[in-house]
């Protein structure tokens, strides 16, 4: 029996700190969960029985846990750890349709994602067992993933910056018994959306020596890894992680 997922990924970036939360549900087909990963230069995963869950279209609860479009409240409490705070989020930045469009209606698709706000404005502080992550004129970004698997292979990438932010995806896809590489991507600049997607003609061309090179008819994007420090993410296989 498949398993199966649907989850949150909320990014909140400063000048001097980062920090990312997972909110998700997991169905194994026997097992039902869901969680809680807190992202920083560390990680953590909380675990909660699925029966604390509930989900709207603009929120998510898991016991005093509140995600949604008016922001972040933490209420962690554990022996180990203790994770508190509130993020309020400014308006957000939606995208003009579905970052999958057409691909989002396909049955053979293992994962579709979704952008809830390409950029938005982010205030408040979170506390991780004392230590303080404080955001003034800060900005994050809100994107979803559902279905029953992430790819076998994939490179993610998302930045806000001045007057814009980034988000490109280059996955392995599989269909129909072969695999294709698979591009979505939004650069949003000085207010105005530039989509790069498959399903627009765009390839990857480089996959490489820490870059990806994506073109799209007169587009062309370039990204490149600046600084090797990974962070441990779970990411979903088969409903579970």
């Amino acid at each position: 029996m498949h398993g199966s997922f649907y989850g949150w990924y909320m990014k909140c970036q400063s000048d001097t700190q980062t920090l990312a939360v997972i909110p998700a549900v997991h169905n194994t087909g026997r097992k039902r969960t869901c969680s809680i990963q807190v992202i920083t230069d560390d990680a953590w995963t909380v675990t909660f029985n699925s029966d604390v869950f509930q989900r709207t279209k603009w929120n998510i609860f898991i016991e005093e846990n509140r995600f949604g479009k008016e922001g972040i409240h933490l209420a962690i409490h554990m022996l180990q750890l203790t994770i508190e705070g509130k993020l309020n989020f400014g308006p957000l930045s939606l995208l003009k349709y579905d970052i999958m469009e057409p691909f989002v209606f396909l049955p053979f698709m293992e994962c579709c994602h979704s952008v809830w706000s390409m950029r938005h404005s982010v205030r408040g502080n979170v506390y991780i067992n004392g230590q303080e992550y404080a955001f003034r004129n800060a900005w994050g970004y809100w994107e979803g993933d559902r279905g029953r698997s992430f790819p076998k292979e994939y490179i993610w990438t998302q930045c806000c910056f001045p007057d814009g932010a980034i988000m490109l995806s280059v996955a392995d896809i599989p269909a129909a018994g072969i695999h294709y590489t698979g591009v979505i991507g939004v650069i949003l600049w000085q207010g105005k959306e530039y989509r790069m997607a498959t399903y627009l003609g765009a390839k990857a061309v480089q996959i490489g020596n820490n870059m990806v090179r994506v073109i799209q008819g007169s587009l062309e994007l370039e990204v490149r890894m600046l600084k090797a420090s990974g962070r441990p993410l779970k990411a979903p296989a088969k409903g579970i992680w």
